[in-house]
């Protein structure tokens, strides 16, 4: 893995934004996607690489059930989407963790497969964690239909007419995925077998690749039913409902547990995007087809921001006020303002008095025109690092980065049952994250270690009974318990962006915010909170359809909106 340096010499760049700034949940929870996303960076590789999607099998009846493969080759190696598509009794459909059938399941196979490996990926791959599967099987999944409007888009196109606009607008998907599985999980590949290959290496890059082919498979799938109900006056979706139409997903505590067990990625994936920022603040100019490109974007921004509502009263409010502070900043932006010095870095400067969800829209907006100069850094996205114990840390260094980096963990009055209500654990049941009420819930007992201010705490005030001199290692012998937490202190010395700087036990702790950094970070939009533990999002949206690859605006599809005007 390339690591990514705080700053470069061939790169000039301004300071980077303190993690004090950055890793504040209300921050994060105000993220948008930025052409660093992985879903961004998948494409981008597939159309600089020609790839090209075949569809070898189609075995899918007139009502829309069977089976079928996509095939593509990336970086010297064939990935094979087979795809399973069956009844589903409305008395089973839901998109719970509970749930034991599907519209439709999915595995990206590593190659292309036998007879015999679809044979056996029809008898297992609809049983999804009840299924049986081999090292080749790379990624699980499955999706429902948004049943509504998978129905009409047939209805429409079998009559000759092309779906309703608001309808699109409104749902934005055919099928929404409730899982998309990696990483050896019920027994498919391990990580280990795809790390090294250049296509794959990046984080979340298999999963990103099953997404994208699932939602070329809806696309097909809706016009094979609509072609077979009317042969004689069918007619295709037109391009534009085409690339609107996503995969949706709706995704709950299950991903926010990431965010924390994962400190060394997540201080790559955050530092990645400061860096970027950096580098295009330091410049000194704006070159005039950036501005011009400035001007396609913002436009851009304002239809999506029109075109995204949601019926969560708290998100609708930041929507609308975004609109407002959105439309500000770009009355403000005139050509004038543009050709002036650091124009970038006085925008940044500029818009710091605004929401945040303003303040990271405009960072998306200025990365966007900038890929030459920052999408290099998406290599040092990926980690191969362990959180390492060095045991022969004294103990005055450990308090001096402890105080230096937990600051923010030590000011927290947990003294205050607000500051200790929640507790997080792991349903026995579905072995999913779950969070309770301390003081109302049985089970704290089982809690997972996400209390980090209080252990902060806690190891503060026991380091006061050992001398200076001591070791890590002695700390530990005395303590064994603090050996986890110790990492973490370690590891913030090296990886600034590691720790969410929140109590997140505290009361007021959103896991929706965490839901959204990772999700912006896959290149999610349009989220669509449901409450303050899970959200819809749509993947996809906007992006290129299997035979566009090879346009020249194949990466020109930041914030999807439908009718696009630029």
């Amino acid at each position: 893995m390339t690591t990514a340096k705080h700053s470069d010499p061939l790169f000039p760049q301004t300071a980077l934004r303190a993690p004090s700034e950055v890793m504040r949940l209300d921050r994060m929870g105000a993220f948008f996607p930025t052409r660093l996303s992985f879903m961004r960076t998948l494409i981008r590789r597939l159309a600089n690489e020609n790839a090209v999607v075949s569809r070898p099998v189609w075995e899918i009846n007139s009502e829309g059930f069977g089976h079928a493969v996509y095939s593509l080759s990336l970086s010297g190696h064939i990935y094979s989407l087979v795809a399973f598509s069956t009844a589903l009794p409305e008395d089973q459909r839901t998109d719970r963790v509970i749930a034991e059938a599907w519209d439709s399941s999915y595995v990206l196979y590593d190659g292309v497969p036998s007879d015999e490996d679809i044979a056996r990926l029809k008898e297992n791959t609809p049983k999804q964690e009840a299924g049986r599967f081999l090292e080749r099987d790379l990624i699980l999944s499955r999706a429902n239909k948004s049943v509504r409007l998978f129905d009409h888009v047939v209805d429409r196109l079998a009559a000759g007419q092309q779906p309703d606009q608001s309808m699109l607008l409104s749902i934005g998907y055919l099928m929404r995925t409730t899982a998309v599985y990696g990483n050896g999980k019920f027994g498919i590949a391990d990580r280990s077998r795809i790390e090294d290959r250049p296509g794959l290496k990046g984080p979340f890059q298999a999963e990103m690749l099953t997404v994208w082919l699932i939602r070329g498979f809806t696309h097909d799938l809706v016009e094979h039913v609509a072609r077979s109900q009317s042969p004689d006056t069918f007619v295709s979706l037109d391009l534009d409902s085409k690339r609107y139409l996503g995969i949706g997903n709706a995704t709950g505590l299950g991903m926010a547990p990431f965010l924390v067990s994962h400190p060394i990625l997540i201080n790559n994936w955050m530092l990645v995007r400061e860096m970027a920022l950096a580098r295009v603040r330091a410049l000194p100019t704006a070159e005039q087809p950036v501005i011009q490109d400035i001007r396609r974007l913002m436009d851009r921004a304002k239809q999506h921001l029109e075109q995204w509502n949601v019926v969560d009263t708290v998100q609708m409010a930041k929507i609308e006020k975004l609109r407002t502070e959105f439309a500000s900043v770009m009355e403000m932006m005139s050509d004038t303002w543009l050709q002036g010095p650091n124009p970038w870095d006085r925008l940044i400067k500029d818009v710091s008095a605004l929401s945040f969800e303003c303040q990271e829209l405009v960072v998306a907006l200025v990365l966007e025109p900038h890929g030459s100069l920052i999408d290099g850094l998406t290599e040092c996205m990926a980690n191969d690092q362990i959180l390492r114990l060095t045991p022969s840390m004294p103990l005055e260094k450990l308090k001096v980065i402890l105080t230096e980096n937990y600051n923010w963990a030590l000011k927290v009055d947990l003294s205050l049952r607000e500051e200790t209500r929640l507790f997080w654990y792991v349903s026995e049941e579905k072995l999913e994250p779950r969070l309770g009420d301390r003081y109302e819930e049985e089970g704290a007992e089982l809690e997972m270690p996400f209390d980090i201010c209080k252990q902060i705490q806690e190891l503060n005030r026991d380091l006061e009974t050992l001398t200076a001199e001591n070791s890590v290692a002695e700390l530990l012998l005395q303590y064994p318990h603090y050996r986890q937490i110790v990492r973490r202190i370690q590891c913030s010395e090296m990886y600034p962006y590691s720790e969410i700087q929140d109590n997140l036990i505290g009361s007021k702790c959103l896991p929706i915010n965490m839901l959204r950094c990772k999700l912006s970070f896959f290149g999610a939009s349009k989220f669509d909170p449901k409450s303050d533990r899970w959200t819809r999002i749509t993947l996809y949206q906007g992006a290129p359809l299997f035979d566009e690859l090879q346009e020249q605006d194949a990466d020109d599809w930041w914030l999807p909106v439908f009718g696009r005007l630029s």
